[in-house]
């Protein structure tokens, strides 16, 4: 496991990236230039060498609800990708964005729980939404985050799509 200084210095290595120091001695780091509304890259980073990447768009790893992963056990080579595709991705115009999301339109509608509950997911202009009847249960930046909430909390879609 790195140190956090090692974390750090590997950080830095990122020219675009701004430091923000936090609270308890944790430090993030933003991306001003960021096409999108998520500007940090980096967060709560702290002392003990615990931290966290945004990765909200890569499907094929863990993330939190927030999109980020846990990257207190990477080595230098895995965080130096991890970041760069952060940040490629936070450079990305937001025609390409849009495009990327409309795939995923399908995902839009009725979502049957495992004791039989419906909620509802709509993507709502930058937002997707899910719903229990009126209700509004949850937001999310991106479909992926929507869609792996749904399935971890034991939803599956329902033969009727969209509303």
């Amino acid at each position: 496991m790195l140190t956090f200084e090692e974390k750090l210095s590997i950080i830095e290595t990122f020219p675009e990236l701004q430091r923000k120091d936090v609270s308890l001695g944790r430090v993030n780091f933003h991306y001003p230039d960021s096409v999108q509304e998520k500007k940090i890259v980096v967060q709560h980073l702290h002392p003990n060498g615990n931290g966290f990447v945004y990765a909200g768009h890569m499907r094929k790893k863990d993330t939190d609800r927030k999109g980020f992963i846990n990257i207190r056990d990477y080595n230098e080579a895995e965080l130096k990708e991890l970041i760069q595709r952060s940040v490629d991705y936070l450079s990305e115009p937001p025609a390409e964005i849009e495009e990327e999301e409309n795939e995923f339109a399908r995902l839009e509608g009725a979502w049957i729980g495992p004791e039989k509950q419906e909620l509802t997911l709509q993507k709502e202009d930058l937002l997707w939404n899910v719903y229990s009847g009126s209700n509004l249960e949850e937001c999310f930046e991106s479909p992926v985050e929507a869609e792996r909430y749904l399935l971890d909390e034991g939803f599956r879609q329902s033969k009727k799509r969209k509303m």
